[in-house]
């Protein structure tokens, strides 16, 4: 992949942002084998990289293509945004120490800077530390 390809489809209006990396945990079983980077890093790899590096997105943009854009697509209208009566997944992340420290040699690492993450409405990163708490599940679009 060319660079300036990918920076053309990045930006472009009718692009989304999302991984085809399986879920991933630093430790058990689910941290078998060398994943591609992705499977830790791949949005706080596009925000580090085309939001506050080179700015060919705005943080509002970034943050659409990752949220609302596929949920809507995918036909998951009770998530992507932050409404009354819609699934709080949510994340809090320093913009400025936000980072992809997943790389091919060690891939299972996690991103720097984030804050908080909850998960159906659940913490499962809270104040830079992961707990236990598994609260995901499969989604399948009606």
């Amino acid at each position: 992949m060319l660079e300036a390809d990918l920076e053309e489809v990045i930006t472009s209006n009718f692009s989304m942002i999302g991984s085809d990396a399986l879920t991933r945990v630093k430790d058990g079983i689910l941290d078998k084998g060398k994943p591609h980077p992705r499977a830790y890093g791949t949005f706080p790899k596009v925000i580090k990289e085309f939001v506050v590096d080179k700015e060919l997105l705005t943080l509002e943009a970034a943050i659409k293509k990752m949220t609302s854009m596929p949920a809507q697509k995918l036909g998951l209208s009770d998530r992507g945004k932050i409404a009354p009566n819609l699934i709080a997944d949510l994340v809090v992340f320093e913009l400025n120490q936000i980072k992809d420290r997943s790389t091919y040699s060690n891939p299972h690492q996690y991103a720097q800077g984030i804050k908080h993450l909850l998960v159906n409405g659940q913490f499962v990163i809270k104040d830079y530390q992961q707990n236990n708490n598994l609260p995901g599940k499969v989604l399948c679009p009606v």
